[in-house]
């Protein structure tokens, strides 16, 4: 992510230096979260803290828990920033290898509504109870190319995001942009259509991050423009793509994702959750409309 050069209209919106005003910067302390220029910059472990911070936090023991680093979203700075990302691009590569050493295996974890076309044999799907499919089929791809585009792009998206939000929340968004990518599609496709593939997640990652740049200032024309690019194959019936989860992913992405950085600091983790868990309530509702009809 790039900064606006000094002279556009976005480096204008940026916030003055907590100790110059008169210095616009788009650095952050990573405890406090006021914004410092580079005079006031001391270079931590993780990021850049302020010269209050350093003095509070410094001494031999720990530093108390108010004190502690912590990403822009209030979540802890960790050592290795990517590490849920590794994590989940390795869940979905090992399910792939497990589906190339049995096809069949496509079948069972795909987001099928009632009955799935050829060749997949399965007999049952969601309206059936087996909601399950709604998360398996985040993990699930058949493809080289998918699983290869799926994995680059939460990789470039989901480590920066990590970084940023923390583990917890990051995580948060991720599943549920996931969740509500499954439902969608499970609410506007044929029941017939298996859908499977963590590109309804990845869209959430998107929403997010082009959330979070905003709200850092930064320029939102490079992720405006990989995302316009991603909609346009997204909605190319030559692709057979899922716009339905794409869709519902990305939307579910801008919604946490806004409540992740917005949030106000005395009532972070309630309004962060809560929007979250409001989101959720969505997904189950769509999901038990969609059952109701096909039932």
């Amino acid at each position: 992510m790039e900064q606006a050069a000094g002279g556009s209209p976005e480096a204008r919106d940026l916030p003055g230096c907590y100790r110059h005003p008169d210095r616009e910067t788009g650095i952050r302390c990573t405890r406090c979260e006021r914004p410092i220029c580079p005079e006031c910059m001391v270079s931590a472990s993780v990021g850049f803290q302020c010269p209050e911070c350093v003095r509070d936090g410094g001494g031999a023991g720990p530093a108390p828990a108010a004190a502690r680093p912590r990403t822009i979203a209030g979540g802890t700075v960790t050592a290795d920033p990517r590490l849920f990302t590794k994590i989940l691009i390795a869940i979905n590569v090992a399910v792939f290898i497990a589906i190339q050493a049995k096809a069949s295996l496509a079948a069972d974890l795909s987001l099928v509504g009632a009955w799935p076309p050829p060749p997949f044999t399965a007999t049952e799907g969601v309206a059936d109870g087996q909601y399950y499919r709604l998360v398996t089929s985040m993990f699930a791809h058949q493809e080289y190319w998918h699983i290869g585009f799926n994995m680059l792009s939460l990789w470039w998206l989901g480590g920066p995001l990590e970084a940023a939000l923390g583990r917890t929340r990051y995580l948060a968004v991720y599943f549920v942009s996931g969740l509500a990518g499954s439902a969608l599609a499970y609410l506007l496709a044929s029941p017939s259509t298996a859908t499977l593939g963590a590109s309804g997640a990845i869209f959430g990652l998107f929403g997010a991050t082009a959330v979070l740049m905003r709200r850092l200032n930064y320029d939102l024309r490079p992720i405006i423009a990989l995302l316009v690019i991603n909609l346009i194959f997204t909605f190319n019936p030559a692709f057979n793509i899922s716009w339905q989860a794409h869709i519902g992913g990305l939307v579910a992405g801008i919604v946490t994702g806004y409540g992740m950085v917005h949030a106000p600091r005395e009532r972070r983790s309630l309004v962060q959750y809560g929007t979250s868990a409001l989101v959720l309530l969505v997904v189950v509702v769509v999901t038990l409309v969609r059952t109701a009809q096909l039932t």
